[in-house]
């Protein structure tokens, strides 16, 4: 593996990250036995800029976006890869994604604003909600959107009483499906909060509705069956569900996103390259040629790039129970594991090459029995002092990130070829009482 200056760097012998689906490429163990991202060994980040803090691997972000887009243009496909923003909304992962040429879902007005800020072209911009707001549609109007999806009958109305000029749109469809993956991230099943069924026979009905109307120009269909899918056949499934009601007048295909990732060595989601597979072959079959077929990726594009470090304040054993290692963050910066019972891997950045023997509960710093980021880690003889590495955090962590028990939302930082730049600096105390009044 090469260094930042193009010279063979020095890597540790029997590497146990290197290679690793569940860290960012190109992770490893450098020579002092530290971990390192892109480059930059996470101990001396922790010094440089404090913990909790989360850390990106920006050459696999761009991998990964033109993994997508390398999947359709290998396929010769028409096609768009949307970002699904609410996964990691800010200004430099919009820049990012932007500059590698995908589209952008945003799901509100605050992601329209950090995607317009970042410079993303309005054209390239599909508006998501299943409540809209008539500020949000305006504003989304006033940018010149290029789509907008509609989710209910009320939107509907509420879109011909504020549009002065036809608007080009989606109607969301839930297609009775549901995966396998947790209830709460499931959006395809009948009695889902988004869309209009299909077996109840309201999305005709609402083709029909918007195939009337004088401001709304209906031209294609949108599913999204759910979230960290490992099976592909639900979305075979979606694509022949869609079909039932289109018309001539769908010339474009939106079939969500959902593709699951690693979060544990043990996980072998589908490849990037299967699940766009399936997508055009299920387009392709029935729809037939000339539709455009568009993908939202979110979790697949950027979980497995990020990584968060902890620094160790405290390590409590309760005898012959359980060993408790406290460290400086929690569910105010990963709220995923209380939420959903998510599991994570944890490594010691400062002896990342060591046998993990050690049996330990991982707890945040909340005062919440649950406030719990991995409930049984391996590591090697935890002490206070250490930095901890949960992989895979790139996803829903800072997008979910709170101010709970005052706590400071950390830090972003991008690392590419050995060196680091903040792109969200660490929120300050003068930030928690900035509105009050």
């Amino acid at each position: 593996m090469e260094g930042p200056s193009g010279q063979a760097g020095s890597v540790l012998s029997g590497d146990p990250i290197a290679g690793s689906a569940v860290y960012p490429l190109g992770s490893r163990v450098n020579a002092a036995g530290h971990l390192e991202v892109a480059g930059c060994d996470l101990v001396e980040l922790a010094e440089e800029h404090g913990t909790p803090a989360y850390v990106y691997a920006e050459d696999d972000l761009r991998a990964r976006a033109r993994a997508y887009r390398d999947a359709f243009e290998s396929r010769g496909a028409d096609y768009a890869v949307v970002y699904a923003s609410k996964a990691f909304p800010c200004t430099a992962a919009y820049r990012l994604f932007a500059e590698e040429g995908l589209s952008v879902d945003v799901a509100s007005g605050g992601e329209l604003h950090m995607a317009l800020r970042a410079g993303f072209d309005p054209a390239r911009i599909v508006m998501h909600g299943n409540n809209k707001t008539d500020e949000e549609i305006l504003a989304a109007a006033r940018a010149g959107i290029g789509l907008l999806v509609l989710d209910s009958f009320d939107e509907i109305e509420r879109c011909e009483r504020l549009l002065e000029e036809p608007r080009p749109v989606l109607i969301r469809v839930t297609p009775g499906i549901k995966p396998s993956t947790h209830d709460y991230i499931t959006t395809g099943q009948l009695d889902s909060k988004f869309g209009f069924g299909l077996a109840d026979g309201l999305a005709a009905r609402a083709v029909e509705r918007v195939l009337g109307s004088d401001v709304l120009e209906l031209v294609g269909l949108h599913a999204h069956i759910g979230s960290q899918i490992f099976e592909l056949e639900p979305y075979r499934l979606a694509i022949r569900a869609l079909g039932e009601i289109a018309g001539e007048w769908c010339r474009v295909v939106d079939v969500g996103g959902g593709l699951g990732v690693a979060y544990g060595e043990e996980d072998e989601p589908p490849s990037i390259d299967a699940y766009v597979d399936v997508k055009v072959r299920g387009v392709a079959e029935v729809f037939g040629p000339g539709v455009r077929i568009m993908v939202e990726p979110g979790r697949s594009l950027v979980a497995n790039a990020g990584v968060t470090i902890y620094r160790v304040g405290t390590v409590k054993e309760v005898p012959g129970i359980r060993t408790y290692v406290a460290v400086d963050g929690g569910m105010s910066d990963n709220l995923r594991p209380m939420l959903y019972g998510s599991r994570y891997e944890a490594v010691l950045a400062d002896r990342a090459a060591e046998d993990p023997e050690t049996l330990v509960t991982i707890a945040g710093m909340h005062c919440e029995s649950g406030d719990v980021l991995v409930r049984d880690a391996l590591l090697a003889d935890p002490a206070v002092g250490d930095v901890v590495v949960t992989p895979a955090t790139g996803a829903y962590g800072h997008a979910m990130a709170s101010n709970y028990n005052g706590v400071l939302r950390p830090p972003v930082i991008f690392c590419r070829d050995g060196h680091s730049r903040v792109v969200v600096r660490r929120e300050t105390y003068e930030d928690l009482t900035g509105r009050d009044v």
